[in-house]
């Protein structure tokens, strides 16, 4: 009835209760229009009966919450989705003419008569709609190709899709690796390769291996991997380049293996984001030189990190934690290490040193002969600016004094007492990507849950709220709920508390099996202590570091209040400088204290960019960046066609790849698939008959009726 497939009502009680009470308020309502004063006719009597029976029903309907359900069947037509590569690589001329392909293809589709059911649909860095009469969309223009993109589309397609078919040279150069969202959506996929899939005569640099970050006027080693086809035995020369300025040069030979290693000893000189580029030497004869450069940016630290260690007391985890620290040469490291009331072992401007450091350790500190002096700077050092620090329960803590640092622990204390506790770390496999757990063992996590035991103060220990546990304790092997590492990160402060002494036993057990494990966790604790960037109240970045010419820039921002607080309604605007001139854009809130927005442009070179946040005038913050368009054209880095993804693509997911030489072998396949993929979709409704308005306006207007018509009836 109505194309409807099934049509039922549910009760939120049993339906024998709901006609049970139908009935017996129905025959109320005859009982009591059996006899009415002033008598009335039957006719007139059916019709209130009819009104008040109707007005209860609907009253009814309120208590019992009755769902009406409709099915209705609908067949879904099966359409084919059409994507054609509009990236920038289909212009390069090999002899294939890849542009006249995918042209072919289109016209081929209305051919066959598949243009009806089969979308259009061009990609690059983002999917777009085109319709069969607007090939000028397809402009071959777009700076880099995401496959990623074409199945997150399809993926919200509500549409009966029978195959999904990509005309393309299947190099990839943005977003992420596509096979398994591919697979997921259990489509067909059949692949069209334009482009020629054999190897040409080229020399690449295919990766560059780096530190990201680094300190100034400490040397670090690059390694440029070179790759050769067709060239053996030829000389090129190998630069690095620093900002456009040789740093260093090698000549090497191209070897018969096709790939080899090149390294560079790069040392900065002063701070900052540096944009570094491996340059190998033209060769006569290469088909493209586009990948003969390959950019990338380090960021450089100022100065070495001044971490200062204050113990309470000599002890070994004083001398092993020092002697961790003194292993980076990154880092200048000073002591103060208390012997007895106003001794210490070294001899130093100790309020200097307090002022002047950018990262705290604190071993067995404070003592009961801590003075208050020391005990005050340092709480000032940390409170008021937000110095970070790494604190351990070592020999000769004093709980009492310690309660001065109480606001700025990761942890809390309970009652003392002074008992010990022999524990070894508990760390569950949740934290194997946490950067102070790793280590050069083969499995990281069971190297420390193999540690030797160390000893926990007897006492009530709790992480706070905002706290990180990344290592609980065990006790004779039994898990329990007591913390041993503790990180802390409120707004710009940051802290780490490994809740235990005698810490140094970790390094004498590893040392002997060449585990780094001890002075990794040193290293990385300063290393994470001191990293200060992701605590900006306004953050501002682009997408990544080097679009290709024509390509958008895509600007993204978080913006905090001094609380850290999301903010959105501030006023982003962003200055963006190039040799050639500047620019200024606006970013649009998207909420939840996140901004957006673009810039394109056609002029090649490097860009910085400036930007600030204002809310009601007032500044919250600014941040800075830099980004290069045009300089390394990745969609002309590889020319070739990448048969082995193409073909892996469509065999995956049970479909199949074609030349460009024989795609006319596919129509037949996509008439065959929609001949088989029609759907009967059943679309189900239900309608809450019980919360309708119009239910209740219903019933009174029923009841009203009935009011109105005894009246006319002289009734009582």
């Amino acid at each position: 009835m109505f194309n409807f497939e099934k049509i039922s009502i549910n009760f939120s009680f049993p339906p024998f209760y709901f006609f049970l009470i139908l009935i017996i308020l129905v025959g109320y309502v005859v009982y009591v229009y059996r006899f009415t004063i002033p008598a009335i006719s039957t006719p007139k009597k059916i019709f209130l009966v009819a009104l008040r029976s109707l007005a209860l029903i609907l009253l009814l309907f309120v208590f019992f919450e009755p769902i009406l359900t409709l099915a209705k069947k609908r067949i879904l037509e099966p359409v084919n989705l059409i994507y054609l590569d509009n990236s920038r690589s289909i212009q390069i001329k090999d002899g294939t003419n890849r542009s006249q392909t995918e042209l072919n293809f289109e016209k081929g589709l209305k051919a066959n008569g598949l243009s009806g059911n089969s979308p259009l649909y061009i990609f690059g860095s983002k999917v777009e709609s085109m319709g069969y009469d607007s090939l000028q969309k397809l402009n071959l223009s777009e700076g880099s190709t995401n496959f990623a993109n074409i199945f997150s589309t399809a993926a919200k397609n509500d549409k009966n899709i029978a195959s999904i078919v990509i005309v393309s040279d299947g190099v990839i150069n943005d977003g992420s690796d596509p096979l398994l969202t591919a697979e997921k959506l259990n489509i067909p996929v059949f692949t069209v390769g334009v482009g020629d899939s054999s190897a040409r005569n080229d020399v690449e640099v295919k990766n560059v291996v780096y530190n990201e970050m680094i300190y100034a006027k400490t040397p670090t080693s690059i390694e440029a991997v070179i790759t050769n086809t067709g060239f053996i035995g030829k000389s090129v020369t190998a630069s690095l380049y620093e900002n456009g300025s040789l740093t260093e040069q090698k000549n090497i030979t191209l070897n018969s293996d096709g790939v080899q290693n090149v390294n560079f000893t790069y040392t900065p000189q002063s701070g900052g984001e540096k944009k570094l580029s491996v340059v190998v030497s033209n060769t006569p004869g290469e088909f493209t030189f586009a990948n003969n450069r390959k950019v990338f940016y380090i960021k450089v630290l100022s100065n070495k990190v001044k971490v200062l260690l204050i113990a309470g007391s000599p002890s070994s985890d004083v001398s092993f934690i020092k002697y961790s620290l003194l292993s980076d040469g990154n880092f200048e490291v000073h002591s103060i290490t208390q012997v007895a009331q106003d001794k210490y072992v070294e001899h130093n401007d100790r309020q200097k040193l307090i002022d002047s450091a950018d990262v705290f350790f604190l071993v067995g500190f404070p003592s009961k002969e801590t003075s208050p002096q020391i005990l005050q700077s340092v709480v000032n050092g940390i409170s008021n600016k937000d110095k970070p620090f790494f604190i351990s329960l070592s020999d000769g803590v004093d709980y009492t004094k310690l309660k001065a640092l109480q606001g700025e622990l990761p942890f809390t204390v309970g009652n003392t007492t002074n008992d010990y506790l022999e524990i070894q770390p508990d760390i569950s496999s949740v934290q194997s990507d946490n950067p102070l757990l790793q280590n050069n063992a083969v499995n990281p996590i069971d190297a420390w849950n193999n540690l030797p035991p160390v000893y926990q103060p007897n006492i009530d220990l709790k992480a706070k709220p905002e706290s990180e546990t990344i290592s609980r304790v065990k006790i004779n092997n039994i898990p329990m709920n007591r913390p041993l590492i503790v990180t802390r990160r409120l707004g710009s402060k940051k802290s780490i508390a490994v809740l235990a002494k005698d810490i140094w036993r970790w390094k004498l057990e590893t040392a002997p099996k060449n585990l780094d494990l001890f002075d990794r966790f040193i290293i990385s604790s300063v290393k994470w202590l001191n990293t200060k960037d992701e605590y900006k109240q306004v953050t501002i970045k682009t997408s990544k570091k080097l679009y290709s010419l024509g390509e958008q820039v895509d600007f993204s921002a978080q913006v905090y209040d001094q609380t850290f607080n999301p903010v959105s309604d501030a006023n982003v605007k962003i200055k963006i400088n190039s040799g050639s001139g500047s620019n200024e854009i606006n970013l649009n809130s998207i909420g939840n204290g996140l901004y957006e927005g673009t810039f394109q442009t056609n002029k090649p070179g490097d860009y910085t960019f400036a930007g600030d946040a204002y809310q009601n005038n007032n500044k919250l913050g600014s941040d800075k960046g830099n980004f290069n368009i045009g300089e390394v054209d990745i969609e002309m880095v590889n020319p070739r066609m990448n048969y082995e993804f193409l073909s892996l693509l469509a065999n995956r997911t049970g479909g199949k790849f074609f030349y460009n030489s024989d795609y006319t072998r596919l129509f037949p396949l996509l008439k065959q698939l929609d001949n088989r993929s029609s759907k009967n979709k059943i679309e189900v409704s239900d309608v809450n008959l019980w919360s309708d308005e119009w239910l209740l306006l219903a019933a009174i207007l029923l009841f009203a009726l009935e009011w109105f018509f005894r009246k006319r009836a002289g009734m009582l």
